[in-house]
């Protein structure tokens, strides 16, 4: 029967992980998978977690299904996090949320949603984008299209180009967008970039659907949230996918949020109840623990005093690591870009382009045992003081210094 079965090819991220786990060589270093590893090199369970999950399992009393779209707790807690708690959206009864599993599982229900409610619609990615943004759209039935976003020449944003691409958008198309700490660039847009984008979609009549991974691995958690605010200020409607895998560092535990924001609280609960049925007929309900970590930090004032301290611990290691990279360049020599190296450090969150070609990705993995995407991409975050000098000299020794 499986005969006529070939070999899929390997995750361009995942996949290279599973390479790098097959290397025997001493040193290697993994900048591919987007972990966050300490000081280390390790990810670390954060105590706020580790506290929350004690408290939990001394009051835990069921293990019963949970309901379609998770538990209400956590929904409001994922919602005032997202977008404030005296968002207008909330006291309007505007938004519908779910808990998916992980932000990936909130991106395909968002998908099947698209596919059986927007049927006929295209939705638009940025060029470049997360490698499973293609995948999981495509695998939902969607016709994906991408729109320019990085400038190579500089390493930022190509504003005029994402925004010309907006134009040619036909109304009711979905446009997706990161919210922070873009994947796999880095280049966020600025309060006011972030406001023409959102001019232009509702200018244009398209849907925007935002990525929400990283929220506080940029600048703060009100901070990285500015853009998407800033879009439903002037869009009554909008889809947003939210992870806590990165920001709570629950990335086995899977735990995403799906929000609907619709112009009204009747609409919004037609779109929740056409979300409900995708979930049903994919995988019913979600897991419980990782959702319940999350709601009870959210919920108690200490637990969740320890975890913004500790979130802003983890931004600020990914930050220097981001100034000590750029310095160690710059001491060799070396200049990914025409304009030098300091957009690493003007980029945010745990990636950075880095400008590295292809040649150079591969020679870092033959030669020197260094694991990084294809397109040049680096985990800054996975960059640690000892092995910092060892990337540095690898990275002179493939680019010819």
């Amino acid at each position: 029967m499986f005969e006529h079965v070939t070999a899929a090819p390997p995750d361009p991220i995942l996949g290279l992980s599973e390479a790098f786990g097959r290397d025997s060589r001493p040193g290697k270093i993994n900048l591919a998978v987007g972990v966050f590893k300490d000081a280390q090199g390790k990810t670390p369970v954060l105590e706020s977690v580790r506290a929350a999950e004690t408290r939990l399992l001394a009051e835990e009393t069921t293990k019963s299904y949970m309901p379609i779209g998770g538990a209400p707790a956590y929904g409001q807690a994922a919602r005032e996090l997202l977008l404030g708690a005296d968002h207008p959206a909330l006291a309007a009864d505007r938004v519908v949320t779910f808990q998916t599993p992980g932000g990936t599982g909130g991106l395909r229900v968002a998908g099947d949603y698209l596919k059986q409610n927007h049927s006929g619609k295209t939705l638009w990615v940025s060029d470049p984008t997360w490698a499973n943004h293609h995948g999981i759209f495509s695998a939902a039935g969607l016709t994906v299209k991408t729109y320019p976003y990085l400038d190579p020449a500089t390493n930022g944003l190509n504003l005029d180009a994402m925004l010309g691409a907006a134009q040619g958008m036909r109304e009711g198309d979905i446009w997706l967008l990161h919210g922070c700490c873009h994947n796999p660039t880095g280049v966020d847009p600025t309060e006011q970039q972030w406001g023409q984008i959102a001019a232009a979609a509702q200018a244009y009549g398209v849907l925007p659907l935002i990525d929400f991974a990283y929220q506080g691995f940029g600048a703060g958690l009100t901070q990285d949230a500015a853009g998407l605010r800033a879009v439903l200020e002037v869009n009554p409607e909008a889809l947003v996918c939210a992870s806590f895998s990165k920001n709570f560092g629950l990335y086995r535990e899977r735990v995403g949020a799906f929000h609907a924001i619709a112009k009204d609280a009747d609409t919004a609960a037609s779109v929740g109840s056409q979300i409900k049925t995708c979930i049903r007929r994919n995988y019913s309900n979600p897991p419980a623990h990782g959702g319940a970590v999350v709601t009870t930090i959210l919920n108690d004032p200490a637990l969740r005093t320890a975890w913004e301290n500790e979130l802003t611990a983890m931004r600020d290691r990914i930050n220097g690591m981001r100034t000590d990279l750029q310095a160690g360049l710059d001491q060799r020599g070396v200049s990914l870009a025409p304009e030098g190296n300091g957009f690493i450090t003007r980029q945010n969150g745990m990636f950075t382009m880095s400008g590295l070609t292809k040649a150079h990705v591969q020679a870092l993995k033959d030669d020197h045992a260094i694991y990084i995407v294809g397109s040049g991409r680096i985990n800054v975050a996975g960059i640690t003081p000892d092995n910092l000098p060892v990337l540095c000299d690898a990275i002179s020794a493939v680019t010819g210094g």
